[in-house]
């Protein structure tokens, strides 16, 4: 069974009274659904408490949900509304996100390259993520969360349009803008490099 139709049936569950299901759903997305509102607010404390409020508020609008996109699309696009409503709140432009840029664990990509233990390996493979963390956090934000909804939750851009409320369209070309910048910014790094 696919994980569309596990999340209906729980859906089900809950428009039927089963609050355990809406359980269910909150273990299954909470990570995803944190990482993506930390896209927006800075603070960690403040993305966990912004999380929870879209939880809740997916929970109390679960009576009304009718199954027309995926489950997780239509959280997720309730996520990203309770944040910048967050940020309306707090006075202030989504930017970055705080994360401990020296836990590896924290990238799926450094656990892979931990063999490549040579001190070179290291500062380089370093300084490119640090140029592409760079470089998405200063997208600006249609374009920042289009290419972290595609590139880091692998969204389609169907999902990435219901998401972001847009055409697909819009989605691909927002895409392609972000992938630009990231691209412009490794070649810069790359190119500084070869002139070492």
């Amino acid at each position: 069974m696919s994980a569309k139709a596990d999340d209906q049936r729980l859906v089900e569950r809950v428009q039927q009274g089963d609050k355990r299901a809406f359980d269910l759903l909150v273990l299954k997305y909470q990570h995803k659904i944190v990482k993506l509102i930390m896209r927006y607010v800075r603070n960690p404390a403040d993305a966990l408490d912004v999380s929870q409020e879209a939880f809740i508020k997916a929970y109390r609008a679960l009576p009304n949900f009718r199954g027309d996109s995926a489950f997780y699309t239509w959280l997720y696009r309730i996520a990203i509304n309770t944040a910048k409503n967050h940020l309306v709140v707090m006075k202030r432009r989504p930017l970055d996100f705080d994360v401990d840029l020296q836990d590896p664990e924290a990238y799926e990509v450094n656990a892979r390259l931990q063999d490549m233990d040579t001190p070179d390996a290291i500062a380089q493979r370093e300084e490119l993520r640090e140029t592409v963390e760079d470089a998405i956090n200063a997208l600006p934000d249609e374009l920042r969360l289009a290419i972290v909804l595609r590139e880091i939750e692998g969204l389609s851009y169907e999902e990435i349009a219901r998401a972001m409320e847009c055409p697909v369209g819009t989605v691909r070309s927002r895409i392609f803008r972000a992938r630009e910048a990231i691209d412009g910014r490794i070649r810069t790094l790359l190119q500084g490099a070869d002139g070492d």
